[in-house]
């Protein structure tokens, strides 16, 4: 296996596989990186000219990509010499929870990991090395090689598992300055060696010290616990923002107070209206899954309530909505600042923002929506898959806007679902001004100076407060 690697390729131009690709196509500029998918507007969208048109926004990414972009970065829906050309084929395809069969609602759907490694087998003729980057279950590792094996035209594939921990918002930074790059082969010869080649292109501007070589079974689960730790702690402080306000505390006191120990740290404790996003639920939900095929069911129970407790904090902010509104808010409007799961992305995926608004278009509310970064089209797109057969009549109650002081004008409530920053710098009193009165104003983040809101003459609710 050839331990130099000069062109790679990278099916899948999503959240994970172009910005990587960006990266290591800027690091490693005697690399030729090619990024290829099936969705050629996708594909037109990484090519467009125009920066502001990336198909993903990230800051500082449109930089890397048109620094790379053209010299050794590029964009293509030719997968098939894609994977002739490259000596190492990364898979950041999307493993989706399965909606249908055994496993539905819960196990990692694996279809289109398969349609890749059927692939590759197909189209190679010469020795390769296929990195898993998408998230998958224990042993992914394993169907891959075997696929590779009795398909392929008696080439030699190596199989490593190199998971990504990005945080959308800051994916950029993280891929700059890792904490952490995790490397899981097979422990022989060959797969060592598949090791070392692929550490040797994230040493170019990673310290040493910080990749991390395992077997490859070590390398996936690392992956859905890190997700798992991360997504309990949202959770926990969640746990105890509904205690703070049946008690009179304060959850941001407590969670300064505890994240001061050492041994707990002040990371995640943040409390808000739930986590969102492609990797917590679903990550959780393959573990829990595992643990299940496993009889592990005490395991099971005990992740699965991490997502119970996420929901619950996301029905629980609606439903203070609705109680404080008087018990009702059918035919009020009511206007939500934000949609994405967090700043600084437009990824709408499980974020919090569509189950709220479902739960209140239930309620007959109308909803107005402003958000910097997520289109008209792509709300719809998560209220139809959320609400289902209830979207028909949903539709007519949902409005979008581009400016933030139009969505709130004549609103009987704002409630901020997403941490912008421009948020906290608006002019609330231009805000409420305009408002119906009482202007009740939700505090999904906790961004927003209660004290000054409530000299403004707000109405106002936080989380945990």
């Amino acid at each position: 296996m050839t331990s130099k690697i000069e062109n790679i390729c990278c099916i899948g131009a999503g959240y994970v596989g172009g910005p990587t690709m960006a990266v290591i196509a800027q690091k490693c500029p005697h690399i030729k990186v090619n990024v290829v998918d099936i969705n050629p507007e996708r594909i037109a969208a990484w090519n467009d000219i125009n920066l502001e048109n990336l198909p993903i926004y990230e800051p500082g990414l449109k930089e890397v990509v048109n620094e790379a972009r053209g010299r050794n970065l590029f964009f293509s829906t030719d997968i098939e010499k894609a994977i002739d050309d490259a000596q190492m084929i990364f898979i950041s395809v999307n493993t989706p929870t399965k909606d249908y069969g055994k496993g539905k609602g819960m196990a990692a759907d694996l279809k289109y990991i398969e349609l890749c490694t059927r692939q590759i087998a197909d189209v190679a003729t010469d020795d390769k090395i296929v990195v898993e980057k998408s998230t998958l279950p224990v042993r992914t590792a394993e169907a891959i090689r075997n696929i590779l094996d009795n398909i392929g035209h008696n080439c030699n594939f190596s199989v490593l598992s190199n998971p990504e921990f990005l945080a959308e918002g800051t994916a950029i930074s993280d891929l700059m300055n890792p904490d952490r790059v995790l490397i899981g082969g097979e422990e022989n010869e060959r797969g060592l060696a598949a090791i070392d080649s692929l550490a040797e292109i994230y040493n170019y501007w990673v310290p040493s010290e910080r990749i991390l070589k395992t077997n490859v079974w070590s390398s996936e689960l690392s992956k859905l616990t890190a997700n798992a730790f991360l997504a309990q702690r949202v959770s926990s402080i969640n746990s105890i923002s509904a205690l703070c306000e049946k008690t009179g505390a304060n959850v941001e006191e407590v969670a300064n107070a505890i994240g001061m120990d050492s041994r707990i740290g002040n990371k995640f404790l943040k409390s808000s209206v739930g986590f969102g996003g492609s990797c917590f639920q679903k990550d959780i939900l393959n573990l829990v899954y595992i643990c299940r095929s496993q009889n592990l069911n005490e395991v099971a129970d005990y992740w699965e309530q991490v997502l119970k407790m996420n929901d619950y904090q996301k029905h629980r902010f609606a439903d203070n909505i609705i109680k404080t509104l008087y018990n009702t808010v059918s035919g009020k409007k009511i206007t939500l600042f934000g949609w994405a799961f967090k700043k600084d992305t437009n990824d709408t995926r499980e974020t919090p923002a569509m189950y709220i608004a479902t739960d209140l278009l239930d309620d007959q509310a109308e909803i107005h929506v402003y958000d910097p970064k997520v289109s008209e089209k792509q709300i719809h797109n998560d209220l139809e898959h959320v609400a289902k057969d209830d979207y028909e009549q949903f539709k007519q109650r949902i409005f979008y806007y581009t400016n933030p002081y139009e969505a709130a004008e004549k609103a009987h409530a704002v409630a901020v679902l997403t941490e912008w920053d421009e948020f906290t710098g608006y002019d609330w009193q231009q805000i409420f001004d305009s408002m119906l009165k009482p202007a009740f104003l939700f505090d999904g983040r906790n961004i927003l100076d209660v004290l000054k809101m409530n000299d403004i003459g707000f109405k106002m609710k936080s989380i945990g407060k």
